[in-house]
């Protein structure tokens, strides 16, 4: 058996384990006591029925697919969207199919968020950490730039990954000779071709490609763009051209993610509301004892497609600089924090007053952050692209915060390079967001406001 098949076996096996634990805490949970032999018997039969339609909406979904063990960024996205088909499949099984024995109904509703707990433990965060590869595909890349080296540097000096690259070719010499490529690939034992299908000097060479990958079927084919993305959580900016924006970038998502989006933004800010109405004498008792100055820091920011808003956060500096058109770097105004404003954004309350205008619909809780009015329009003049950002609602966190690390000391950008990375966070977010991408940046944030506040 090979290492894949070995993997996938492993993966149902999980998914199973996963099913019973779930039936099992639910039991626990639901009846507050250890669940009998007999009572764990009562519900096995038609709960088995169950967990067998829930592994083959798995199989067809792709989840024990080969790209699950080396590509697992949409992962999130894939198993949410898979749980609430199988959560409608439960409900209709239960409650329509005759015959079905078990009783409260509630053993079922408990049951599918424990099980869904479970799966996401098991797929994300256990199952990556015990497959460690003891082979590791082997892949031929083609392409060239700083990002391809990137790429390779961090992938061949890595064996988490299940991926190495033993050989590197530039477009130059395929175009020299292909046959002395091929018989590289042979010698070098490759099963997977990188490629980078925008470079110019490769559009002669992709039939040739084509036929060694999808005629011949000799080796599995996948773009670059899908692997730096896949091991750096962002896109190659220095390889974007207009087209991929065209190809990538839209301002609406479905119709069920926009609402569910939207929905989550009000319940949200309806909290951000209460505890900012809670917070808000003691900070200003706070303020008051430390010294001068306003409570609240009024900020002209860039909103939806470069749309002006008037956002409020609470005071965390010596002064207002609210109107500043600050910039990153050696121009960084002479401004300090305020021993309150350290407090504030270890705890990230200071944000919390835009609950106005995530109720205003003007953020969300998730998306790029934006930039105040004269930051934003410097950077804009300064970065290519990067008034795409805007395409989307910017929010109060997002991909590039929890996944970005800054200088000691910032938290956030003060360069120009630390920027562009930032950009190239946003734009894979763009490109991905979806509400199981959402959900992870979410529960990112909580982890890293914890974290901080532990650091104390």
């Amino acid at each position: 058996m090979t290492y894949g098949r070995k993997t996938i076996a492993l993966l149902f096996l999980g998914d199973v384990a996963a099913f019973l634990c779930s039936l099992w805490l639910t039991l626990l949970i639901r009846y507050r006591a250890i669940p009998t032999d007999t009572l764990l018997l009562a519900h096995l039969p038609s709960f088995g029925v169950l967990f067998i339609l829930w592994t083959l909406v798995f199989y067809m979904a792709g989840l024990y697919g080969k790209r699950v063990v080396l590509f697992k960024n949409r992962l999130w996205d894939v198993i949410l969207r898979v749980q609430l088909l199988n959560i409608v499949i439960a409900a209709l099984f239960f409650f329509f199919v005759p015959g079905i024995g078990i009783a409260p109904k509630t053993n079922l509703v408990l049951y599918l968020f424990v099980s869904l707990l479970l799966i996401f433990i098991w797929r994300i965060y256990l199952f990556p950490r015990i497959t460690k590869p003891t082979t590791r595909t082997r892949a031929a890349i083609i392409g060239t730039g700083p990002e391809l080296w990137e790429l390779v540097e961090e992938v061949n000096s890595n064996a988490r990954y299940h991926l190495e690259f033993p050989v590197v070719e530039e477009p130059e010499a395929l175009l020299k000779d292909f046959s002395l490529f091929t018989k590289k690939l042979a010698e070098e034992n490759v099963s997977m071709l990188v490629v980078d299908t925008t470079h110019d000097m490769l559009r002669p060479l992709l039939g040739s490609i084509y036929e060694l990958a999808y005629v011949k079927h000799a080796y599995q084919f996948v773009d670059f763009y899908d692997v730096y993305e896949e091991v750096f959580d962002r896109v190659p900016l220095s390889l974007l051209e207009y087209d991929w924006f065209l190809k990538n970038v839209s301002g609406t998502g479905t119709a069920f993610y926009e609402t569910a989006k939207r929905t989550i933004d009000i319940v949200g800010a309806l909290i951000m509301g209460l505890i900012t109405i809670i917070a808000l004498p003691f900070v200003w008792l706070a303020m008051r004892l430390e010294g001068p100055g306003p409570l609240f820091l009024k900020q002209n920011r860039i909103g939806l497609h470069d749309s002006g808003i008037k956002t409020y956060k609470f005071r965390s500096m010596t002064y207002d600089n609210s109107s500043s058109a600050e910039w990153v770097g050696e121009e960084a105004q002479k401004n300090t924090v305020t021993n309150v404003g350290s407090f504030l954004r270890q705890t990230s309350l200071d944000e919390f007053p835009q609950f106005l205008n995530i109720l205003r619909g003007e953020l969300s809780l998730i998306g790029p952050r934006n930039d105040t009015m004269g930051l934003g329009e410097r950077l804009a003049d300064a970065i290519p692209y990067y008034g795409i950002r805007y395409a989307v609602k910017p929010g109060i966190t997002g991909w590039a915060q929890i996944n970005q690390q800054y200088e000691q000391g910032n938290i956030s950008p003060q360069s120009i390079e630390e920027t562009k990375t930032r950009l190239a966070y946003d734009f894979y977010y763009i490109k991905n967001r979806s509400l199981g991408l959402d959900i992870v940046i979410a529960l990112k944030t909580v982890k890293r406001m914890l974290f901080r506040v532990s650091s104390w």
